[in-house]
């Protein structure tokens, strides 16, 4: 490889590394603030049955019969009077979902609860637009939303309502239970990693008086707050972050809750786990694009602009990991005149700042959180992030490039831990062919540094080098393993 090719490259591996580097320094900033200052709980007024307000549920549904009956049945059960709450199913299904719906809100109708299935002649704007379509309708002066896999607890609204005490508060957020955790070595990494992002995240932002986003789920909305800031938008596909964030501009105030945590069921197979980390991905960019220039131009505080970038931007990192990546090999042949030992002590510490800040980021919080049975499973973070950095990367510049798009809901299965393992069908993984493709040829691609150091004799850096392509090689296994099971097993078996 041409001299100044192999310059230019490098020059884009260490940048890449920087970036990542950054990342590392604010996940240490975070950590930091979480370990050393204590957040009081916001204070939050008794609530008398003369005061409560107006109510409506929203529960937003697509295609979910597994656990449609379940979430109509957990809001029905809510503690709020009858004629306070209003529960609108939201149902854009065209399977038998439908039916379930249905069938449960008649059920709950004949109870006294004021429950209605408000359905729409198409799909227009997903998400965003069936909760737009159903707050025209809402009777409620507050909104409650809840995705068809949560279960709230009949105290929710008791706990949460209070908080709306002082006029300025907009938004307040629950915490994200999981029904499911230790399912799979899957399921304890994504517990682990969404813990941090409440437990950590949420609990820095809302102490420090920063900015921070309803989750899509399991929070409460003022229905003024929502009508201010323009409503819900469907020119990025995540509707809630977009929001929040127009809600806080507007000069409202969010609160998150700790203590007040809603199960939820995790995704279980890594098809559905990469399609909900994408649309993720691609919404915070979209919401990037169109919100970063309102927010550093607001009349708002330094550190709410910093933070706010930070958190948007957040995962320009799987772009700064995939470069660093193809990088590898030619940044390899072009230092390997320096000296292996001397290349060694610059290229390794870097990399374990890189990766280990993040590591020792989630080691803290789920040691004092108590989720040290899913720590086991966390060396195969940095390893699970290489080999889904390339899909995650593509899905960055698509929000770059795209405004809103296809809102893929993620099935559902109502499993409780293992208990239903064997009664769950594998779902259509998508474009198996194209990601397998795509993964081998990564995977061949990573071998070569690999093969490289064994035939110069650099055997500190085996190791290290074998985590690239071994992060391939674990999504080869599990495509394969889940095309597998979808192609023998494609009727699902409810």
């Amino acid at each position: 490889m041409h001299t100044a090719i192999l310059n230019i490259l490098t020059i884009i591996h260490f940048l890449a590394m920087a970036g990542l580097a950054v990342y590392g320094v604010h996940r240490i900033w975070m950590i930091r603030c979480w370990r050393r200052h204590v957040f009081a709980m916001p204070a939050a007024a008794d609530l008398r049955k003369d005061d409560m307000p107006r109510v409506t549920v929203q529960i937003p549904l697509y295609n979910e019969p597994r656990v449609a009956a379940r979430i109509i049945d957990a809001a029905a059960a809510l503690e709020w009077s009858d004629d306070k709450l209003e529960i609108q199913v939201l149902d854009d299904s065209d399977d038998a979902t439908c039916a379930i719906t249905d069938e449960q809100a008649a059920y709950w109708v004949q109870k006294g609860r004021n429950i209605s299935v408000v359905r729409r002649n198409n799909r227009t704007g997903y998400k965003a637009g069936a909760l737009a379509a159903g707050l025209k309708q809402a009777s409620g002066d507050f909104i409650a939303v809840f995705d068809a896999d949560f279960v709230p607890g009949p105290d929710f609204l008791m706990k949460t309502l209070p908080h709306f005490a002082e006029d300025g508060v907009g938004m307040v957020q629950a915490r994200w239970g999981f029904l499911n955790t230790h399912y799979s070595w899957l399921t304890r990494l994504q517990a682990l990693l969404l813990s941090a992002h409440f437990g950590v995240e949420h609990a820095v932002r809302c102490g420090r008086r920063l900015f921070f986003n309803f989750n899509g789920t399991a929070g409460v909305w003022r229905k003024s707050a929502i009508e201010s800031a323009g409503g819900w938008q469907s020119d990025t596909v995540t509707e809630d972050l977009d929001l929040s964030y127009r809600a806080q501009l507007t000069g409202w105030r969010f609160v998150y809750l700790h203590h007040v945590e809603v199960p939820s069921e995790l995704p279980v197979t890594l098809a559905d786990f990469r399609c909900q980390q994408e649309r993720w991905a691609k919404g915070a960019i979209q919401t990037a694009r169109k919100l970063l220039p309102r927010v550093l131009s607001a009349p708002v505080p330094v550190p709410v602009k910093v933070e706010t970038v930070a958190h948007l931007l957040a995962n320009c990192c799987w772009v700064f990991g995939f470069i660093a990546t193809l990088t590898l090999y030619p940044v390899l042949l072009n230092r390997i005149g320096i000296g292996v030992y001397q290349m060694l002590w610059i290229d390794i510490p870097l990399f374990l700042f890189t990766g280990g800040a993040v590591l020792v980021y989630y080691s803290i919080h789920g040691v004092k959180s108590g989720l040290k049975r899913s720590l086991f499973v966390l060396p195969l973070l940095p390893v699970a992030s290489i080999g889904l950095a390339p899909f995650f990367s593509m899905a960055v510049l698509k929000g770059v490039l795209q405004k809103g798009g296809v809102f893929a809901r993620t099935p559902k299965f109502g499993v409780l831990e293992k208990t239903g393992r064997k009664m769950i069908p594998f779902t259509n993984p998508g474009k198996p062919g194209l990601n397998l493709v795509t993964n081998f040829i990564l995977f061949a691609y990573l071998m070569t540094p690999v093969v490289f150091s064994l035939n110069q004799g650099i055997w500190p850096a085996i190791p290290f080098l074998c985590l690239f392509p071994g992060g391939f090689l674990l999504m080869i296994l599990w495509d394969l393993r889940e095309y597998v099971g979808w192609h023998m097993n494609k009727t699902p078996r409810l």
